[in-house]
Protein backbone atom coordinates (compact mmCIF):
# COMPACT_ATOMS: atom_id res chain seq x y z
CA UNK A 1 0.00 0.00 0.00
CA UNK A 2 2.95 2.34 -0.28
CA UNK A 3 5.11 4.03 2.27
CA UNK A 4 4.86 3.09 5.92
CA UNK A 5 2.90 5.34 8.22
CA UNK A 6 4.84 7.42 10.73
CA UNK A 7 2.87 9.17 13.46
CA UNK A 8 3.33 12.93 13.42
CA UNK A 9 5.13 14.57 16.29
CA UNK A 10 2.65 17.03 17.77
CA UNK A 11 3.89 19.51 20.31
CA UNK A 12 3.44 23.09 21.37
CA UNK A 13 5.44 24.40 18.42
CA UNK A 14 4.13 22.05 15.72
CA UNK A 15 0.98 22.18 13.62
CA UNK A 16 -1.93 20.14 14.92
CA UNK A 17 -3.87 20.08 11.65
CA UNK A 18 -1.65 18.56 9.01
CA UNK A 19 -1.61 19.60 5.38
CA UNK A 20 -3.54 17.44 2.94
CA UNK A 21 -0.16 16.69 1.38
CA UNK A 22 1.43 15.29 4.55
CA UNK A 23 2.36 11.59 4.36
CA UNK A 24 -0.33 10.73 6.93
CA UNK A 25 -3.06 12.24 4.76
CA UNK A 26 -1.73 10.54 1.63
CA UNK A 27 -1.64 7.22 3.51
CA UNK A 28 -5.28 7.64 4.58
CA UNK A 29 -6.40 8.55 1.06
CA UNK A 30 -4.58 5.58 -0.45
CA UNK A 31 -6.14 3.28 2.15
CA UNK A 32 -9.64 4.59 1.34
CA UNK A 33 -9.05 4.20 -2.40
CA UNK A 34 -7.80 0.64 -1.89
CA UNK A 35 -10.85 -0.24 0.21
CA UNK A 36 -13.23 1.26 -2.37
CA UNK A 37 -11.60 -0.73 -5.15
CA UNK A 38 -11.61 -3.90 -3.03
CA UNK A 39 -15.35 -3.37 -2.58
CA UNK A 40 -15.63 -3.18 -6.39
CA UNK A 41 -17.25 0.25 -6.17
CA UNK A 42 -16.79 3.16 -8.51
CA UNK A 43 -16.62 6.66 -7.07
CA UNK A 44 -20.18 7.22 -8.28
CA UNK A 45 -21.44 4.04 -6.61
CA UNK A 46 -19.79 4.98 -3.33
CA UNK A 47 -21.23 8.49 -3.55
CA UNK A 48 -24.69 7.00 -4.05
CA UNK A 49 -24.26 4.87 -0.91
CA UNK A 50 -23.12 7.97 0.98
CA UNK A 51 -25.96 10.07 -0.50
CA UNK A 52 -23.54 12.73 -1.67
CA UNK A 53 -22.54 14.11 -5.05
CA UNK A 54 -19.94 11.95 -6.77
CA UNK A 55 -17.47 14.82 -6.95
CA UNK A 56 -17.07 14.66 -3.16
CA UNK A 57 -15.59 11.17 -3.38
CA UNK A 58 -13.26 12.32 -6.14
CA UNK A 59 -12.15 15.32 -4.11
CA UNK A 60 -11.47 13.15 -1.06
CA UNK A 61 -9.44 10.72 -3.14
CA UNK A 62 -7.45 13.51 -4.83
CA UNK A 63 -6.77 15.24 -1.52
CA UNK A 64 -8.84 18.30 -2.28
CA UNK A 65 -11.29 17.55 0.53
CA UNK A 66 -10.66 16.20 4.02
CA UNK A 67 -13.08 14.07 6.00
CA UNK A 68 -13.95 14.90 9.57
CA UNK A 69 -14.34 12.01 12.00
CA UNK A 70 -18.12 11.74 11.52
CA UNK A 71 -17.73 11.70 7.74
CA UNK A 72 -14.88 9.18 8.00
CA UNK A 73 -17.14 6.87 9.99
CA UNK A 74 -19.91 7.08 7.38
CA UNK A 75 -17.37 6.62 4.57
CA UNK A 76 -16.05 3.44 6.19
CA UNK A 77 -19.50 1.99 6.78
CA UNK A 78 -20.43 2.71 3.15
CA UNK A 79 -17.38 0.60 2.24
CA UNK A 80 -18.52 -2.14 4.65
CA UNK A 81 -15.46 -1.71 6.85
CA UNK A 82 -15.03 -0.55 10.42
CA UNK A 83 -13.29 2.76 11.11
CA UNK A 84 -11.26 0.90 13.72
CA UNK A 85 -9.67 -1.14 10.90
CA UNK A 86 -7.72 1.96 9.88
CA UNK A 87 -6.73 2.89 13.42
CA UNK A 88 -5.65 -0.68 14.19
CA UNK A 89 -3.49 -0.67 11.07
CA UNK A 90 -1.87 2.62 12.05
CA UNK A 91 -1.32 1.40 15.62
CA UNK A 92 0.34 -1.78 14.36
CA UNK A 93 2.76 0.31 12.28
CA UNK A 94 3.81 2.30 15.34
CA UNK A 95 5.10 -0.85 17.08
Amino acid sequence: MGAAYHAPKIGAMNKFRLSIYEPEQVFLRNWLIEKRKNALLTQRQLAKKLRVVHSLVGKVEKGERRLDVIEFRAYCYALDIKPSDFFNLVDSMDD
